[in-house]
Order: structure tokens, then sequence, then C-alpha cells
């Protein structure tokens, strides 16, 4: 069974072509990040002018390249929620016209479940597993009991973890986006030169707050700065970033411990991480358990774990018609359309 994909949640326009929710035929991805460093954060109405211009030559060259035509195609994947309202609905409109034109059946995929699936490519995962979801916009633990059953059991009640990366990059100077800047800098610096708080917060033990951490290094920078003294970049930068994973992993650790997890599975931007792949496999291998990290090029948004996850959503049923619209925010586990 062949699905095409479609993603266009925040700066990236891609397309995809999967065959059973696991093999990738072809994975296009047209970005507008070069524009969007020059005002060191993404524009929304940047990101849709530049969606609907390219996503017809980026569904196009996705079907060229996977050497077959829309005819073959059995069902249209696309991004439906959350992100920036205005980059969802380029995508999920081109979807519903070009699905009502072709007679293909049209499968809404929350963009977060789709990171999940990036785990499935090339890959012989299953449910039941627990995951971290990680990014710019979102920090959950989920209990993945199967392909299109998802359950919380954390999640930030503040900043997500990608964020506080971002910002914290900005707030040091670094290139956009920071979180990547800043992963790149921490490996010349020294993570012990500096100590964060690991915020902790009232309610569910699994849940995470950011914002304190981000406010932490933010102070950090102020202090220097009135005081006149030098920071060493890359140290703070590694001293942030070891901070940021050590939160994440504590709580993953606790659910897995809880829960009597056998396999972690890491998804999200955020799961690029070095910092983060290098401590979650330490984590695993000293609990005795399996670990799932996509490759790197399917960590950031892209329209190959759209249509695999799509593919699972169509097995269910999870079907709409062109009356679909598009939500900038919508929970992982309670989905609607």
């Amino acid at each position: 069974m062949l699905v095409l994909g479609i993603e266009s949640s925040c700066d990236e326009t891609a397309a995809a072509v999967v065959e059973n929710g696991r093999r990738v035929l072809s994975n296009i991805i047209a970005t507008s990040l070069e524009e969007h460093k020059l005002y060191g954060g993404v524009v929304p109405e940047i990101a849709s002018r530049r969606h609907a211009e390219s996503i017809s030559g980026v569904v196009s060259e996705a079907l060229s390249q996977a050497n077959c035509s829309i005819d073959d195609i059995d069902a249209i994947a696309v991004t439906y929620a959350p992100g920036l309202i205005g980059s969802l609905l380029v995508g999920v409109n081109f979807a519903k016209g070009l699905a009502l034109a072709t007679d293909k059946s049209l499968v809404p995929v929350h963009h977060l479940r789709g990171h999940i699936a990036s785990n499935y490519i090339d890959s012989a995962l299953e449910p039941e597993f627990l995951c971290l979801v990680v990014s710019g916009g979102h920090s959950h633990i989920v209990l993945v009991k199967d392909y299109t059953e998802i359950e919380v059991i954390g999640k930030t009640r503040d900043d997500a973890a990608g964020e506080a990366l971002d910002k914290a990059g900005r707030a040091m100077g670094l290139a956009y986006p920071g979180g990547v800047s800043i992963d790149k800098l921490s490996k010349e610096g020294n993570e012990n030169a500096f100590s964060f708080p690991h915020p902790k917060v009232s309610g569910s033990i699994y849940d995470y707050s950011f914002s304190g951490l981000k406010t932490a290094v933010i102070n950090t920078l102020h202090n220097a700065q009135q005081k006149n003294e030098e920071i060493n970049t890359a140290d703070l930068a590694a001293s942030f970033q070891k901070a940021v994973v050590d939160c994440l992993l504590e709580k993953v650790e606790l659910a897995i411990t809880n829960t009597g997890a056998k396999q972690l599975v890491i998804a999200g931007g955020v799961s690029a991480n070095s910092k983060l792949r290098g401590e979650a496999k330490k984590l695993c291998d000293k609990l005795g358990i399996s670990l799932s990290i996509p490759e790197l090029k399917y960590c950031g948004d892209n329209a190959a774990m759209i249509a695999s996850q799509g593919y699972f959503e169509y097995l269910k049923g999870n079907t709409a018609n062109e009356s679909l619209n598009a939500y900038a925010t919508m929970p992982i586990d309670k989905i609607f359309f």
C-alpha cells in the first residue's frame, strides 16, 4: 500500500511516498530556514507564503522520485495539527483538493504521532513502548499502546525542551536554530563549568518545567554582563545542554521503572541532539532495555513520518472528508477531525 504524505506544520514544505508504513520511496523537503535565520526564528507569514509557493512542486517531485503517479497512491496523509495555523492550512487544503480530484482517501495525521512513527521507518519496531517526544514546541512522555492509541504520562507545564534550547542559544548570541548551535558548540566546552537547577513541579511526578531553567541561563548571562565578566560560551552551552538532557532523562528513567517498559523510543526534533542520544543509550544499557531513535534525516519535520503514521491511521479507519480543518493545538491522545 502506497501513502503520499504531506507536511507543512512549520517552515518545511515536505512530501513523501511510503510503502506499508515502513519503506520510504521518496522524501522531499523544501525549507525556508535560511530566510527565517534573518529574523532569529520562524516568521509565520513568511512560512505560509513559502508553503503555498512550494507545495505543488514538492508533491510532484515526491511522486517522480518514487517512480509512481497519483493513480498508484492508495491514500493521502496530511498533517492537520498542531502547528502554525497558516502553514497547516496550506497543506490541508492542498491535500483535500488532491484527494477530492483523484478520489483518494484523505487521512489526517497528528504531527507528534508522525514524529513517533519516524521510528517505524526501516524498522521492525512495534508497540507497546514508552516514548519521549521532545521538540521545539512539545515535551511529552507517552505510552504508545498501539499505533493509534496513546496515553500521556507526563508533559511540560510551560516551555518545551527544544524551545528552551533555542532561546538559550539566542541569548548566547548563537545562530538560529539555537538548539542545533548549542549542540555543536557544546563539544568544545566543559559541561560541569556551570551548575543549573533541575526544576520540580507539583502534581504528576513525570511532568516537566523548562521555563526556570531557561531563565537561569539568561540570568547567568545578565549577571556576567553587569559585572563586566567574560563567560566561556562553549562551557555555558555544554552545561545548559547537560541540564536539559538530565531533566528529560530523570523523568524517563522514573517512568521506565514504574511502568516496566521494555522499549524506549525517542522522537521529535530534539531527538537529533547528540548529548540526548548518547545519554539515552547509556540509560537503556543500564536498565537492560532496547532503545529506538530515528535516523537523523527523520528527526526533524518531514513527510515520510506523516505517510508512515498515515498508513496505520488508514488501517484503523481514521479518514476524513472535505470538511477537514487545521488546528494550531491538539492533544496527542485525544485527536478529533
